[in-house]
């Protein structure tokens, strides 16, 4: 079953100051800010990876999903991850047979998905889309807008290679999201598993930072790491052991 990782998103208590971050750092641009978001209390912004895209989103006022979500996980993080598919409808019977709750479906024209409910999945929001006609590596993507493409900066990152999903048992973890998208794990070389997408994996790690289960970090293919980690260091970032803290997120260069 074809899955690839399209977007990830962040969650964060100030909008602004997570993507100032993201920019300076990584030496993105900003392509899209969606208002509709403000149906479920959020503001967001879009910022193009190569043809995968980074989003944040925060709260616009108390007792929003994503604000309760921000109490739970102790601040700033990850959120969703987001993938495409050529087939929504075989994904939702998959997830029906398997009893999964879609938490939001997703009906905009061409693009159609579901945001699976995270009790269900665990982890994280795991969303699934399908966007008609965009089957190409750098095809449309509707939550990106209808011109993403010249805001693309590769210079100093140009992917998402990994998402880093932390758990008390990551094994039960990685085998509940195996069977949601249909693809068997593979051994990671370091006594841990991961998911192999067409164009990414998903890490599963035991959780150690005191902030339990979640989305917890990126790895990024570097055009220049080099310049990203001196980048971090000048915006007053925390950089150890190669790793960048950025909106409660650890972010790698490979």
């Amino acid at each position: 079953m074809r899955l690839r990782l399209r977007q990830i998103c962040l969650v964060a208590h100030d909008l602004e100051p997570v993507v100032a971050d993201l920019k300076r750092v990584f030496g993105l641009e900003v392509c899209h800010v969606d208002d509709a978001v403000a149906a479920y209390g959020l503001v967001n912004a879009l910022l193009p990876v190569g043809n995968q895209f980074l989003e944040v989103v925060a709260p616009t006022g108390p007792g929003m999903a994503a604000g309760r979500y921000l109490d739970r996980r102790g601040g700033d993080g990850g959120y969703m991850v987001i993938t495409q598919c050529p087939d929504l409808e075989a994904r939702r019977r998959r997830v029906a047979e398997l009893g999964v709750r879609i938490a939001n479906p997703l009906e905009h024209g061409d693009f159609r998905g579901m945001q699976l409910h995270p009790k269900d999945t665990g982890g994280a929001f795991f969303e699934i889309d399908c966007q008609q006609g965009g089957e190409a590596e750098d095809g449309p993507w509707l939550p990106a807008g209808p011109d993403w493409k010249p805001h693309v900066r590769t210079g100093v990152v140009s992917a998402i290679l990994a998402a880093e999903l932390q758990s008390p048992d990551p094994e039960r973890l990685a085998r509940r999201w195996s069977d949601i998208a249909e693809i068997p794990l593979e051994a990671d070389g370091r006594g841990g598993c991961t998911l192999p997408l067409d164009n990414a994996r998903l890490r599963f790690v035991e959780a150690r930072d005191g902030r339990g289960e979640g989305l917890a970090g990126l790895d990024l293919k570097g055009g220049d790491a080099g310049a990203a980690f001196a980048n971090a260091r000048a915006a007053g970032l925390p950089v150890e052991d190669g790793v960048i803290a950025l909106g409660g997120m650890r972010f790698r260069l490979a």
